[in-house]
């Protein structure tokens, strides 16, 4: 098959990696791609969210097969466009899309379909938005309805904190047109874990469970980022609590969506918050995570790419996934200063040397850009994922941080405890 991967993120990375390594791929492209993944395809100059472009580019080198990385293009039709043409795309139409596109009808969804969530409201008027805050107390959480590249959530511990941010998107128009409206949800305790399902419209196959590691820095400190690492499999996500995530959150949506006339096909992430009062989703995004696709990638036995194709074709109720019992984590090296304001164009020097040393270890790249067989450098916030694998999680965070520590980037910074729920559970 030809196959075109959309996007330039870790993410996009690991899918290339995987996809290169099928014996159904014979060619393989990624637009725009980056440094690191014009090792594992032929990277081409059109950006994500150019629709027409890509739609011209697939169908004038006859691809056989598009695979969607990032929401916007799923959320912009991307999908809607290449089915038109004949060509087979990986990923939502962009009616299925609004499950991310935006939280708000994610909310109404869970609303109808009985799916276990945090209370909600959704409002656009600021005055019944503060009296909404004022009357729930805090803890509160303040959601932009649409994309906000991850930045868009404010978990508010203070009344004040959750009525400055809800101001700064009604009022200050912080995110724009994705926070005219915002979600105000009620704040949820408990353990965070990332489920990924594949879904052909009826049928959803979930995939190994992951952990992302959100806030900045170590101890869970710091503002919400895209996610500074991940690792796989979770020790929190039993058998049992997998069955009941697909019984009460995945399998609902995939039927409601059905019902709504908006049938799902694609990897459906929901992430779910273990309370006590049971398992509750906390969003929904419609596509695969980053970085926790990177660890997913690196367990995988199965052909990526008969997965996927299986799973546009509508025949997954036939299809089965094989993992490795290898434990993956993913440390994330980000730009200083993310996911505020960072510096862009720094170089960056031993990361193959990082890599080649340990067969173990591969390092996926996110924000990195070279010119020819010039330096490697940092262009975006979150910039390279060092990834390993080890038979625990713990063998797999000492061998990523040793790769982490032969890397020379006087201007990058990572957080030195991803795992460490895992690592404090296999310790006992």
């Amino acid at each position: 098959m030809k196959i075109l991967v959309v996007g330039s993120g870790g993410r996009e990375h690991s899918l290339c990696w995987a996809i290169a390594a099928s014996p159904l791929c014979e060619k393989l492209w990624c637009a725009p791609g980056n440094a690191g993944i014009a090792q594992e395809a032929e990277c081409v100059a059109i950006a994500a969210d150019d629709i027409d472009g890509l739609v011209a580019f697939a169908g004038r080198e006859a691809v056989d097969l598009v695979v969607v990385g990032p929401e916007q293009p799923l959320v912009m039709g991307l999908v809607d466009r290449l089915e038109e043409k004949g060509i087979k795309a990986f990923g939502p139409r962009a009616a299925a899309a609004e499950l991310e596109g935006s939280k708000g009808f994610m909310k109404d969804i869970c609303a109808k379909y009985d799916i276990p969530t945090a209370a909600y409201g959704r409002f656009t008027d600021i005055e019944k938005a503060r009296a909404f805050i004022r009357e729930q107390g805090a803890p509160i959480v303040i959601k932009a309805d649409g994309l906000a590249a991850g930045k868009g959530v404010t978990v508010a511990l203070t009344l004040d904190e959750a009525l400055n941010a809800a101001e700064d998107a009604l009022v200050e128009g912080q995110f724009g047109i994705a926070g005219a409206e915002i979600v105000i949800e009620e704040f949820m305790e408990g353990e965070e874990i990332s489920i990924f399902a594949l879904c052909d419209g009826r049928t959803a196959l979930p995939l190994a469970s992951a952990q992302d590691h959100k806030a900045a820095y170590d101890g869970d400190k710091g503002p919400n980022t895209g996610g500074m690492g991940a690792y796989s499999p979770a020790p929190a996500m039993t058998d049992a609590l997998l069955a009941e995530v697909m019984k009460t959150i995945i399998q609902p949506t995939i039927d409601g969506m059905a019902a709504e006339g908006r049938p799902y096909k694609g990897v459906l992430f929901a992430g779910v918050m273990l309370t006590r009062d049971g398992v509750k989703l906390l969003e929904h995004n419609v596509r695969f995570g980053d970085p926790e696709c990177q660890v997913l990638m690196m367990r995988l036995r199965s052909d990526l790419v008969a997965a996927l194709v299986a799973t546009v074709d509508g025949v997954l109720d036939r299809f089965d996934m094989r993992w490795y019992d290898d434990a993956a984590l993913a440390v994330v090296l980000a730009a200083e200063g993310y996911p505020g304001s960072y510096e862009k164009g720094t170089e960056i020097k031993g990361v193959a040397a990082a890599g080649d040393a340990d067969e173990n270890v591969t390092i996926f790249h996110a924000g990195t850009k070279r010119d020819g067989d010039g330096p490697l450098l940092a262009v975006g916030g979150r910039v390279l994922n060092v990834t390993a694998l080890g038979r625990t999680v713990a063998e797999a965070q000492s061998r990523a941080y040793e790769a982490v520590d032969r890397i020379d980037w006087a201007q990058g910074f990572c957080r030195r405890d991803i795992g460490w729920r895992a690592v404090a559970r296999e310790g006992e």
